[in-house]
């Protein structure tokens, strides 16, 4: 049996929450779900899939002053993120922010037409 792509073009693929206190919030989610996590920083933390090493993360927290509306940043996953952009702005989206690069690849956030914020990453 054929193993699934790690990736799904347009699928969501991950989840990034925004939290005021990272070590405060890696002691929550490692106390209360068993979460573990990969430390990219003082002021991120991804969360890594428990089905374990080979399969990718599932999300991150992400550091801020405030925890913005709207609750978690959902990502969707783009084998060409220029094409996505493109598409984004054609079916009436607005990038807010990027493309920009970041360890791993590049990556852009866009509002849909109610004002929704998601972003769309690629690898480098």
């Amino acid at each position: 049996m054929t193993q699934p792509p790690q990736h799904r073009h347009h699928a969501i693929d991950y989840i990034e929450l925004t939290v005021t206190d990272l070590e405060q919030a890696k002691r929550f989610y490692t106390e209360a779900f068993g979460w573990r996590f990969t430390d990219y920083g003082p002021e991120y933390a991804g969360i890594q899939n428990p089905q374990g090493a080979p399969a990718p993360e599932v999300g991150g927290l992400r550091t801020d002053q405030q925890v913005r509306p709207g609750g978690p940043l959902v990502l969707l996953y783009s084998n060409d993120l220029d094409q996505s952009v493109t598409a984004v702005e054609n079916a009436g989206g607005k990038v807010v922010d990027g493309p920009y690069d970041f360890p791993g690849g590049r990556r852009f956030h866009f509002t849909d037409p109610s004002g929704n914020e998601l972003g769309v990453w690629a690898e480098a």
